[in-house]
């Protein structure tokens, strides 16, 4: 998605009186299971608003919550160092909160995006993945809490694969490219020049 601010925000922006929105969009696996009351439902991706009743955004149906969600945090370094956004969502059910602790949420994907109520267009103004949540349990309701690394942070991260052939053969059994670099080492190539 462009990071570039379509003419239509920027002239809502300019206006007297601005509705400004955020949405943020949680890419959980699709899976079946059961609600709350035993029901069978489908899960999926997760997408909320900070307004009200549901809005569509790019074909995608955004369930709205008003001031129930929160974002924080979001920010952008010059030197590209991976930053974090917490998105937070209060007033969840007790029974609700099972459900949150059950669903495996760590390296999915996730965008926050910003909007004008009047405006189709929209802009992403944060993406990365879901890193730790923290649920504050009190009573009726939760509050559960979502920090989000920045997509830079893989740039962080020691990357497990080595170029040998016991690491090729755990991921591809039968690839063979790999057996012949030992040999390579030492081995004396004759390279531009006839052989004597």
């Amino acid at each position: 998605m462009s990071r570039i601010v379509p003419s239509s925000i920027l002239t809502a922006l300019a206006q007297p009186e601005v509705q400004p929105f955020y949405a943020v969009e949680l890419m959980f696996d699709e899976r079946t299971g059961l609600d709350i009351n035993g029901n069978p439902i489908t899960y999926g991706p997760i997408r909320f608003w900070t307004g009200y009743g549901d809005r569509t955004i790019d074909g995608q149906n955004y369930i709205g919550t008003g001031s129930l969600l929160s974002i924080s945090g979001m920010e952008e370094a010059a030197d590209m160092s991976a930053k974090s956004s917490t998105v937070s969502m209060s007033g969840i059910p007790g029974a609700l909160v099972s459900l949150a602790l059950q669903e495996p949420y760590q390296n999915r994907p996730c965008r926050i995006l910003f909007g004008v109520v009047d405006s189709t267009d929209i802009v992403e103004s944060f993406a990365g993945f879901m890193d730790k949540m923290s649920i504050e349990d009190g009573g009726d309701t939760a509050t559960i809490t979502l920090s989000i690394e920045s997509k830079w942070v893989k740039l962080d991260r020691v990357n497990a694969f080595r170029y040998t052939s016991e690491s090729q053969k755990s991921r591809y059994p039968t690839d063979t490219f790999f057996d012949y670099v030992s040999d390579l080492q030492d081995k004396d190539i004759a390279w531009g020049r006839q052989n004597a």
